[in-house]
């Protein structure tokens, strides 16, 4: 039996863009200059989207809730699991945006994030059952689509 479903992924997927949407709206209020605030707000923008992408694959799921102490404890387990154990870990996240003094530090700090992420998803699909796999590679395909614009954006401040 598998730990995870599709649909577990995805929600992780979710809280994953939620805590990149917001690490970049931080970096917007950090950023010195127009230029930066506005690459800022552009990977916001395409968090959000992909949050949206991905709402939209979790909706059309099954899914399948495993047996609750309490109602509400399997969204909380995966809701912690995410901001505290991978790619956005709020410490790690805290430590790491104190060293970022430019926009560069900036893009690549996001760069990094993306690829942990592509990482993230390709070994959680192992756990997931085969009929899942492809719903796991539509959210592979979207973080590749984010490290490829952040890369092409990288290019500007080199």
């Amino acid at each position: 039996m598998s730990a995870f479903r599709g649909s577990d992924i995805l929600e992780i997927a979710l809280r994953i863009e939620e805590n990149g949407e917001n690490f970049y709206r931080y970096a917007t209020q950090l950023a010195k200059d127009e230029e930066a605030k506005k690459v800022f707000l552009n990977l916001a923008e395409a968090e959000r989207q992909h949050k949206k992408t991905f709402g939209r694959i979790f909706a059309a799921m099954e899914k399948e809730i495993p047996p609750e102490s309490y109602d509400g404890e399997y969204d909380a387990y995966l809701h912690d699991f995410v901001d505290n154990k991978i790619v956005f870990k709020k410490e790690l996240l805290e430590a790491e945006i104190a060293k970022v003094k430019d926009t560069l530090a900036a893009i690549d700090f996001a760069l990094q994030r993306e690829l942990d992420s592509i990482l993230f998803y390709h070994e959680i699909k192992r756990l997931v059952p085969p009929r899942e796999h492809a719903a796991i590679e539509e959210v592979i395909e979207e973080e590749r689509r984010h490290f490829k614009g952040l890369s092409n954006l990288r290019t500007r401040f080199v």
